[in-house]
């Protein structure tokens, strides 16, 4: 029996942001806290809160610059840091002090900085499709073929970008979810779609902010991007629990990134599904679940 999903609720944190938040199960349950991607919203996870919304209190807010949330004017206001602040006094605002993340795209991204940092909030962290930021870092300055699937982050990162991406009833954003340009998806159905077009009717600059405000990005003559970065390889150490799925065939990010993540986590198990795409989590919901169930459980 699937839990049913109450939307509209909202949570004013001590930051001063307003994130929308849909959840599932009870307040008082383990909470797992599920965090989408770009062009995604708390949607992104509706098969996982039907799911685990019996056995744990699951949310899936829409992060800032999304759908039902705060959208904030500054460039700087999407840093990871204020996000990673968002997650952690969202979790403060539902009563929680430890919870599960899951998390795919974007807000992988997001969750793996919150593991780094504040590992103490975290039991487990499950990763779906989102690079660790030191291996992406890597990619970036020195593959040519990771350079090269990343190109799209630079257009989204120009100006007006957001206005080409609403274009034409949101062509250019249908056909990113449609498969990247491959083969049509069936879970991009009637009801879905125009459930994305109402999000995205909302507002798209907040999520391409994502992409201007990060140093994660293919380098230019004009923005070093990760070239410019120093960092040292054991400040990205993860001292919790993670747990990987990855969809490989992902044309964006291709599956040699989620190689060498043993170097940073002791404690790792990873789920490789050589036909899933980036949007595993759409394709093969039932699978996907399982396989949460297993991570929760071991």
């Amino acid at each position: 029996m699937t839990a049913p999903i109450l939307e509209g609720q909202y949570a004013a944190l001590s930051n001063g942001t307003r994130l929308h938040y849909a959840s599932a199960g009870e307040r008082g349950k383990p909470l797992l806290l599920f965090v989408h991607g770009f062009p995604e919203f708390w949607y992104e996870w509706e098969a996982q809160l039907k799911e685990f919304g019996g056995d744990y209190f699951a949310v899936a807010p829409d992060l800032r610059g999304f759908n039902l949330s705060d959208m904030p004017q500054e460039l700087s206001a999407y840093k990871a840091k204020h996000i990673v602040d968002d997650l952690r006094l969202l979790a403060k605002h539902l009563g929680y002090d430890k919870f599960t993340l899951v998390a795919h795209d974007w807000g992988g991204a997001i969750a793996w900085n919150l593991a780094i940092a504040l590992p103490e909030l975290l039991h487990k962290l499950i990763i779906i499709n989102s690079p660790h930021p030191y291996l992406f870092m890597k990619a970036l300055a020195e593959d040519p073929a990771q350079r090269k699937a990343s190109d799209y982050m630079n257009w989204l990162r120009a100006e007006g970008s957001e206005e080409a991406l609403a274009k034409d009833d949101f062509a250019l954003l249908e056909r990113l979810l449609n498969g990247m340009g491959q083969s049509p998806t069936p879970w991009f159905d009637q009801k879905t779609r125009a459930r994305y077009h109402e999000c995205w009717a909302r507002g798209l600059r907040g999520g391409v902010n994502y992409y201007r405000a990060s140093p994660l990005h293919p380098p230019t003559d004009d923005h070093p991007g990760p070239l410019k970065l120093q960092l040292d390889p054991e400040d990205f150490r993860i001292k919790v629990p993670v747990r990987v799925i990855w969809g490989e065939s992902d044309i964006a990010l291709p599956v040699s990134l989620s190689h060498g993540l043993d170097a940073f986590i002791d404690d790792l198990r990873i789920e490789r599904i050589p036909e899933g795409s980036h949007w595993i989590v759409h394709e093969q919901p039932e699978r996907v679940n399982r396989l949460l169930r297993g991570f929760l459980a071991d």
